[in-house]
């Protein structure tokens, strides 16, 4: 059966701000608490994780992270309400327009008959 897909991500100037991948390391650091525990879960580098909300950071111009140093057990790290602010206009959009493209196909698909 055929289908469609489609990728979303908000960009500053050209730059890519933030995508699906981006939009789950955030939501992850907040459940988790933790960048290190984030980036295992997403099956990622911890540094490709850290690359991922400087390069967001520095495009938005604004902290997502705040990071606190951690004695024996470890840091935390939790997000600002930018980040969550964010992670709620992304998903809004994703959303929406995901509905809209669904529900465009099957208008598509149905005057064509099926695509072989």
């Amino acid at each position: 059966m055929i289908g469609v897909r489609s990728k979303i991500w908000f960009a500053i100037r050209g730059s890519p701000l933030i995508g699906q991948g981006r939009r789950d390391l955030l939501v992850y650091i907040d459940r988790f608490g933790s960048i290190s525990a984030a980036s295992r879960e997403m099956g990622i580098s911890y540094r490709k994780a850290w690359s991922s909300i400087q390069a967001m950071e520095e495009c938005l111009g604004k902290k997502l992270i705040v990071r606190r140093r951690g004695g024996r057990d470890g840091g935390t790290a939790s997000l600002t309400d930018v980040a969550k602010e964010l992670i709620a206009k992304y998903d809004r959009v994703a959303g929406g327009l995901s509905e809209l493209i669904d529900h465009r196909f099957e208008e598509v698909v149905k005057e064509q008959g099926k695509i072989h």
